[in-house]
């Protein structure tokens, strides 16, 4: 073997188990977390929110299934968000108390199954202002009419809006914070229901922290959040929006929709 392979294959060795010596640190840290006291101040959301921990509190299994998922829209830089581990105490629900980024979840199953790529457009970012919640308070059988609504719109060259689609859906938040489902009005509905309910998604939320190159994506020029990065206590409640409540440009798109006898499935 020759001095220069002798010099690689050491060079390889030390650098493997430099990683390993960063796993097993990393794995200790993650597992001293779980001794942290409870985040309290959380008792208006949903007890089987509030319990729930994530998968992702393991940095070696998010960076596996970032490998294999796409997450950032093609043709935009990556560096506009850092995708991160949550503790064993954070909870979906949790604020941003005590970073010093800003920051917002989201859940595997948005990029896996849902196709949602970051950063949101502004037709996602004003459904979830309009809703007055975070993107994983929004229920995901909700984000696939959203997704199916966009599709829609585009097939018949119209510009989709957030209050064009929220014309088609009631809301009922309940007391207690939990996940906000969209309720078709049947007499109007253009949008089967999902064919697969999502049940399993629960714990497979990660931190979605806004870094330099992304803030004019997510912030407003004031330094506030273009939607809810965190849970709210009131979302918004729809009931029969009439059509009078809609610009001209919210009836034209709903107008359109109307036409529709037929009504077009959010999943094949």
């Amino acid at each position: 073997m020759s001095s220069s392979d002798s010099m690689c294959t050491s060079s390889n060795s030390d650098s493997t188990e430099l990683e390993r010596s960063k796993d097993r640190r990393l794995d200790d840290e993650e597992l001293e977390e779980s001794n942290w006291p409870a985040k309290g101040g959380y008792r208006w959301v949903a007890a089987d929110v509030r319990d729930q921990s994530s998968l992702f509190r393991w940095s070696r299994l998010l960076n596996s299934w970032l490998n294999c998922t796409p997450v950032i829209s093609k043709g935009v830089n990556g560096d506009i968000v850092s995708l991160e581990r949550v503790s064993a105490i954070d909870r979906v629900c949790h604020g941003q108390e005590g970073a010093t980024e800003k920051f917002f979840y989201m859940y595997m199953c948005h990029f896996s199954e849902l196709h949602v790529r970051l950063p949101l457009d502004d037709f996602a970012m004003g459904i979830l202002r309009a809703l007055n919640v975070a993107p994983t308070q929004l229920h995901p059988n909700s984000w696939a009419y959203l997704q199916a609504f966009r599709i829609l719109c585009q097939s018949l060259y119209l510009e989709p809006t957030p209050y064009a689609f929220l014309y088609f859906y009631d809301t009922r938040p309940r007391r207690s914070a939990t996940w906000l489902s969209l309720i078709s009005r049947p007499s109007i509905s253009r949008l089967d229901a999902f064919s697969q309910s999502f049940k399993h998604f629960k714990d497979g939320y990660f931190k979605v922290v806004v870094k330099e190159g992304g803030k004019a994506h997510f912030l407003n020029a004031d330094g506030s959040t273009k939607f809810p990065f965190s849970w709210t206590s009131n979302p918004s409640r729809y009931k029969d929006m009439g059509m009078e409540e809609l610009s001209a440009s919210d009836k034209e798109v709903v107008g359109m929709l109307l036409k529709f006898v037929d009504k077009l499935p959010t999943k094949a």
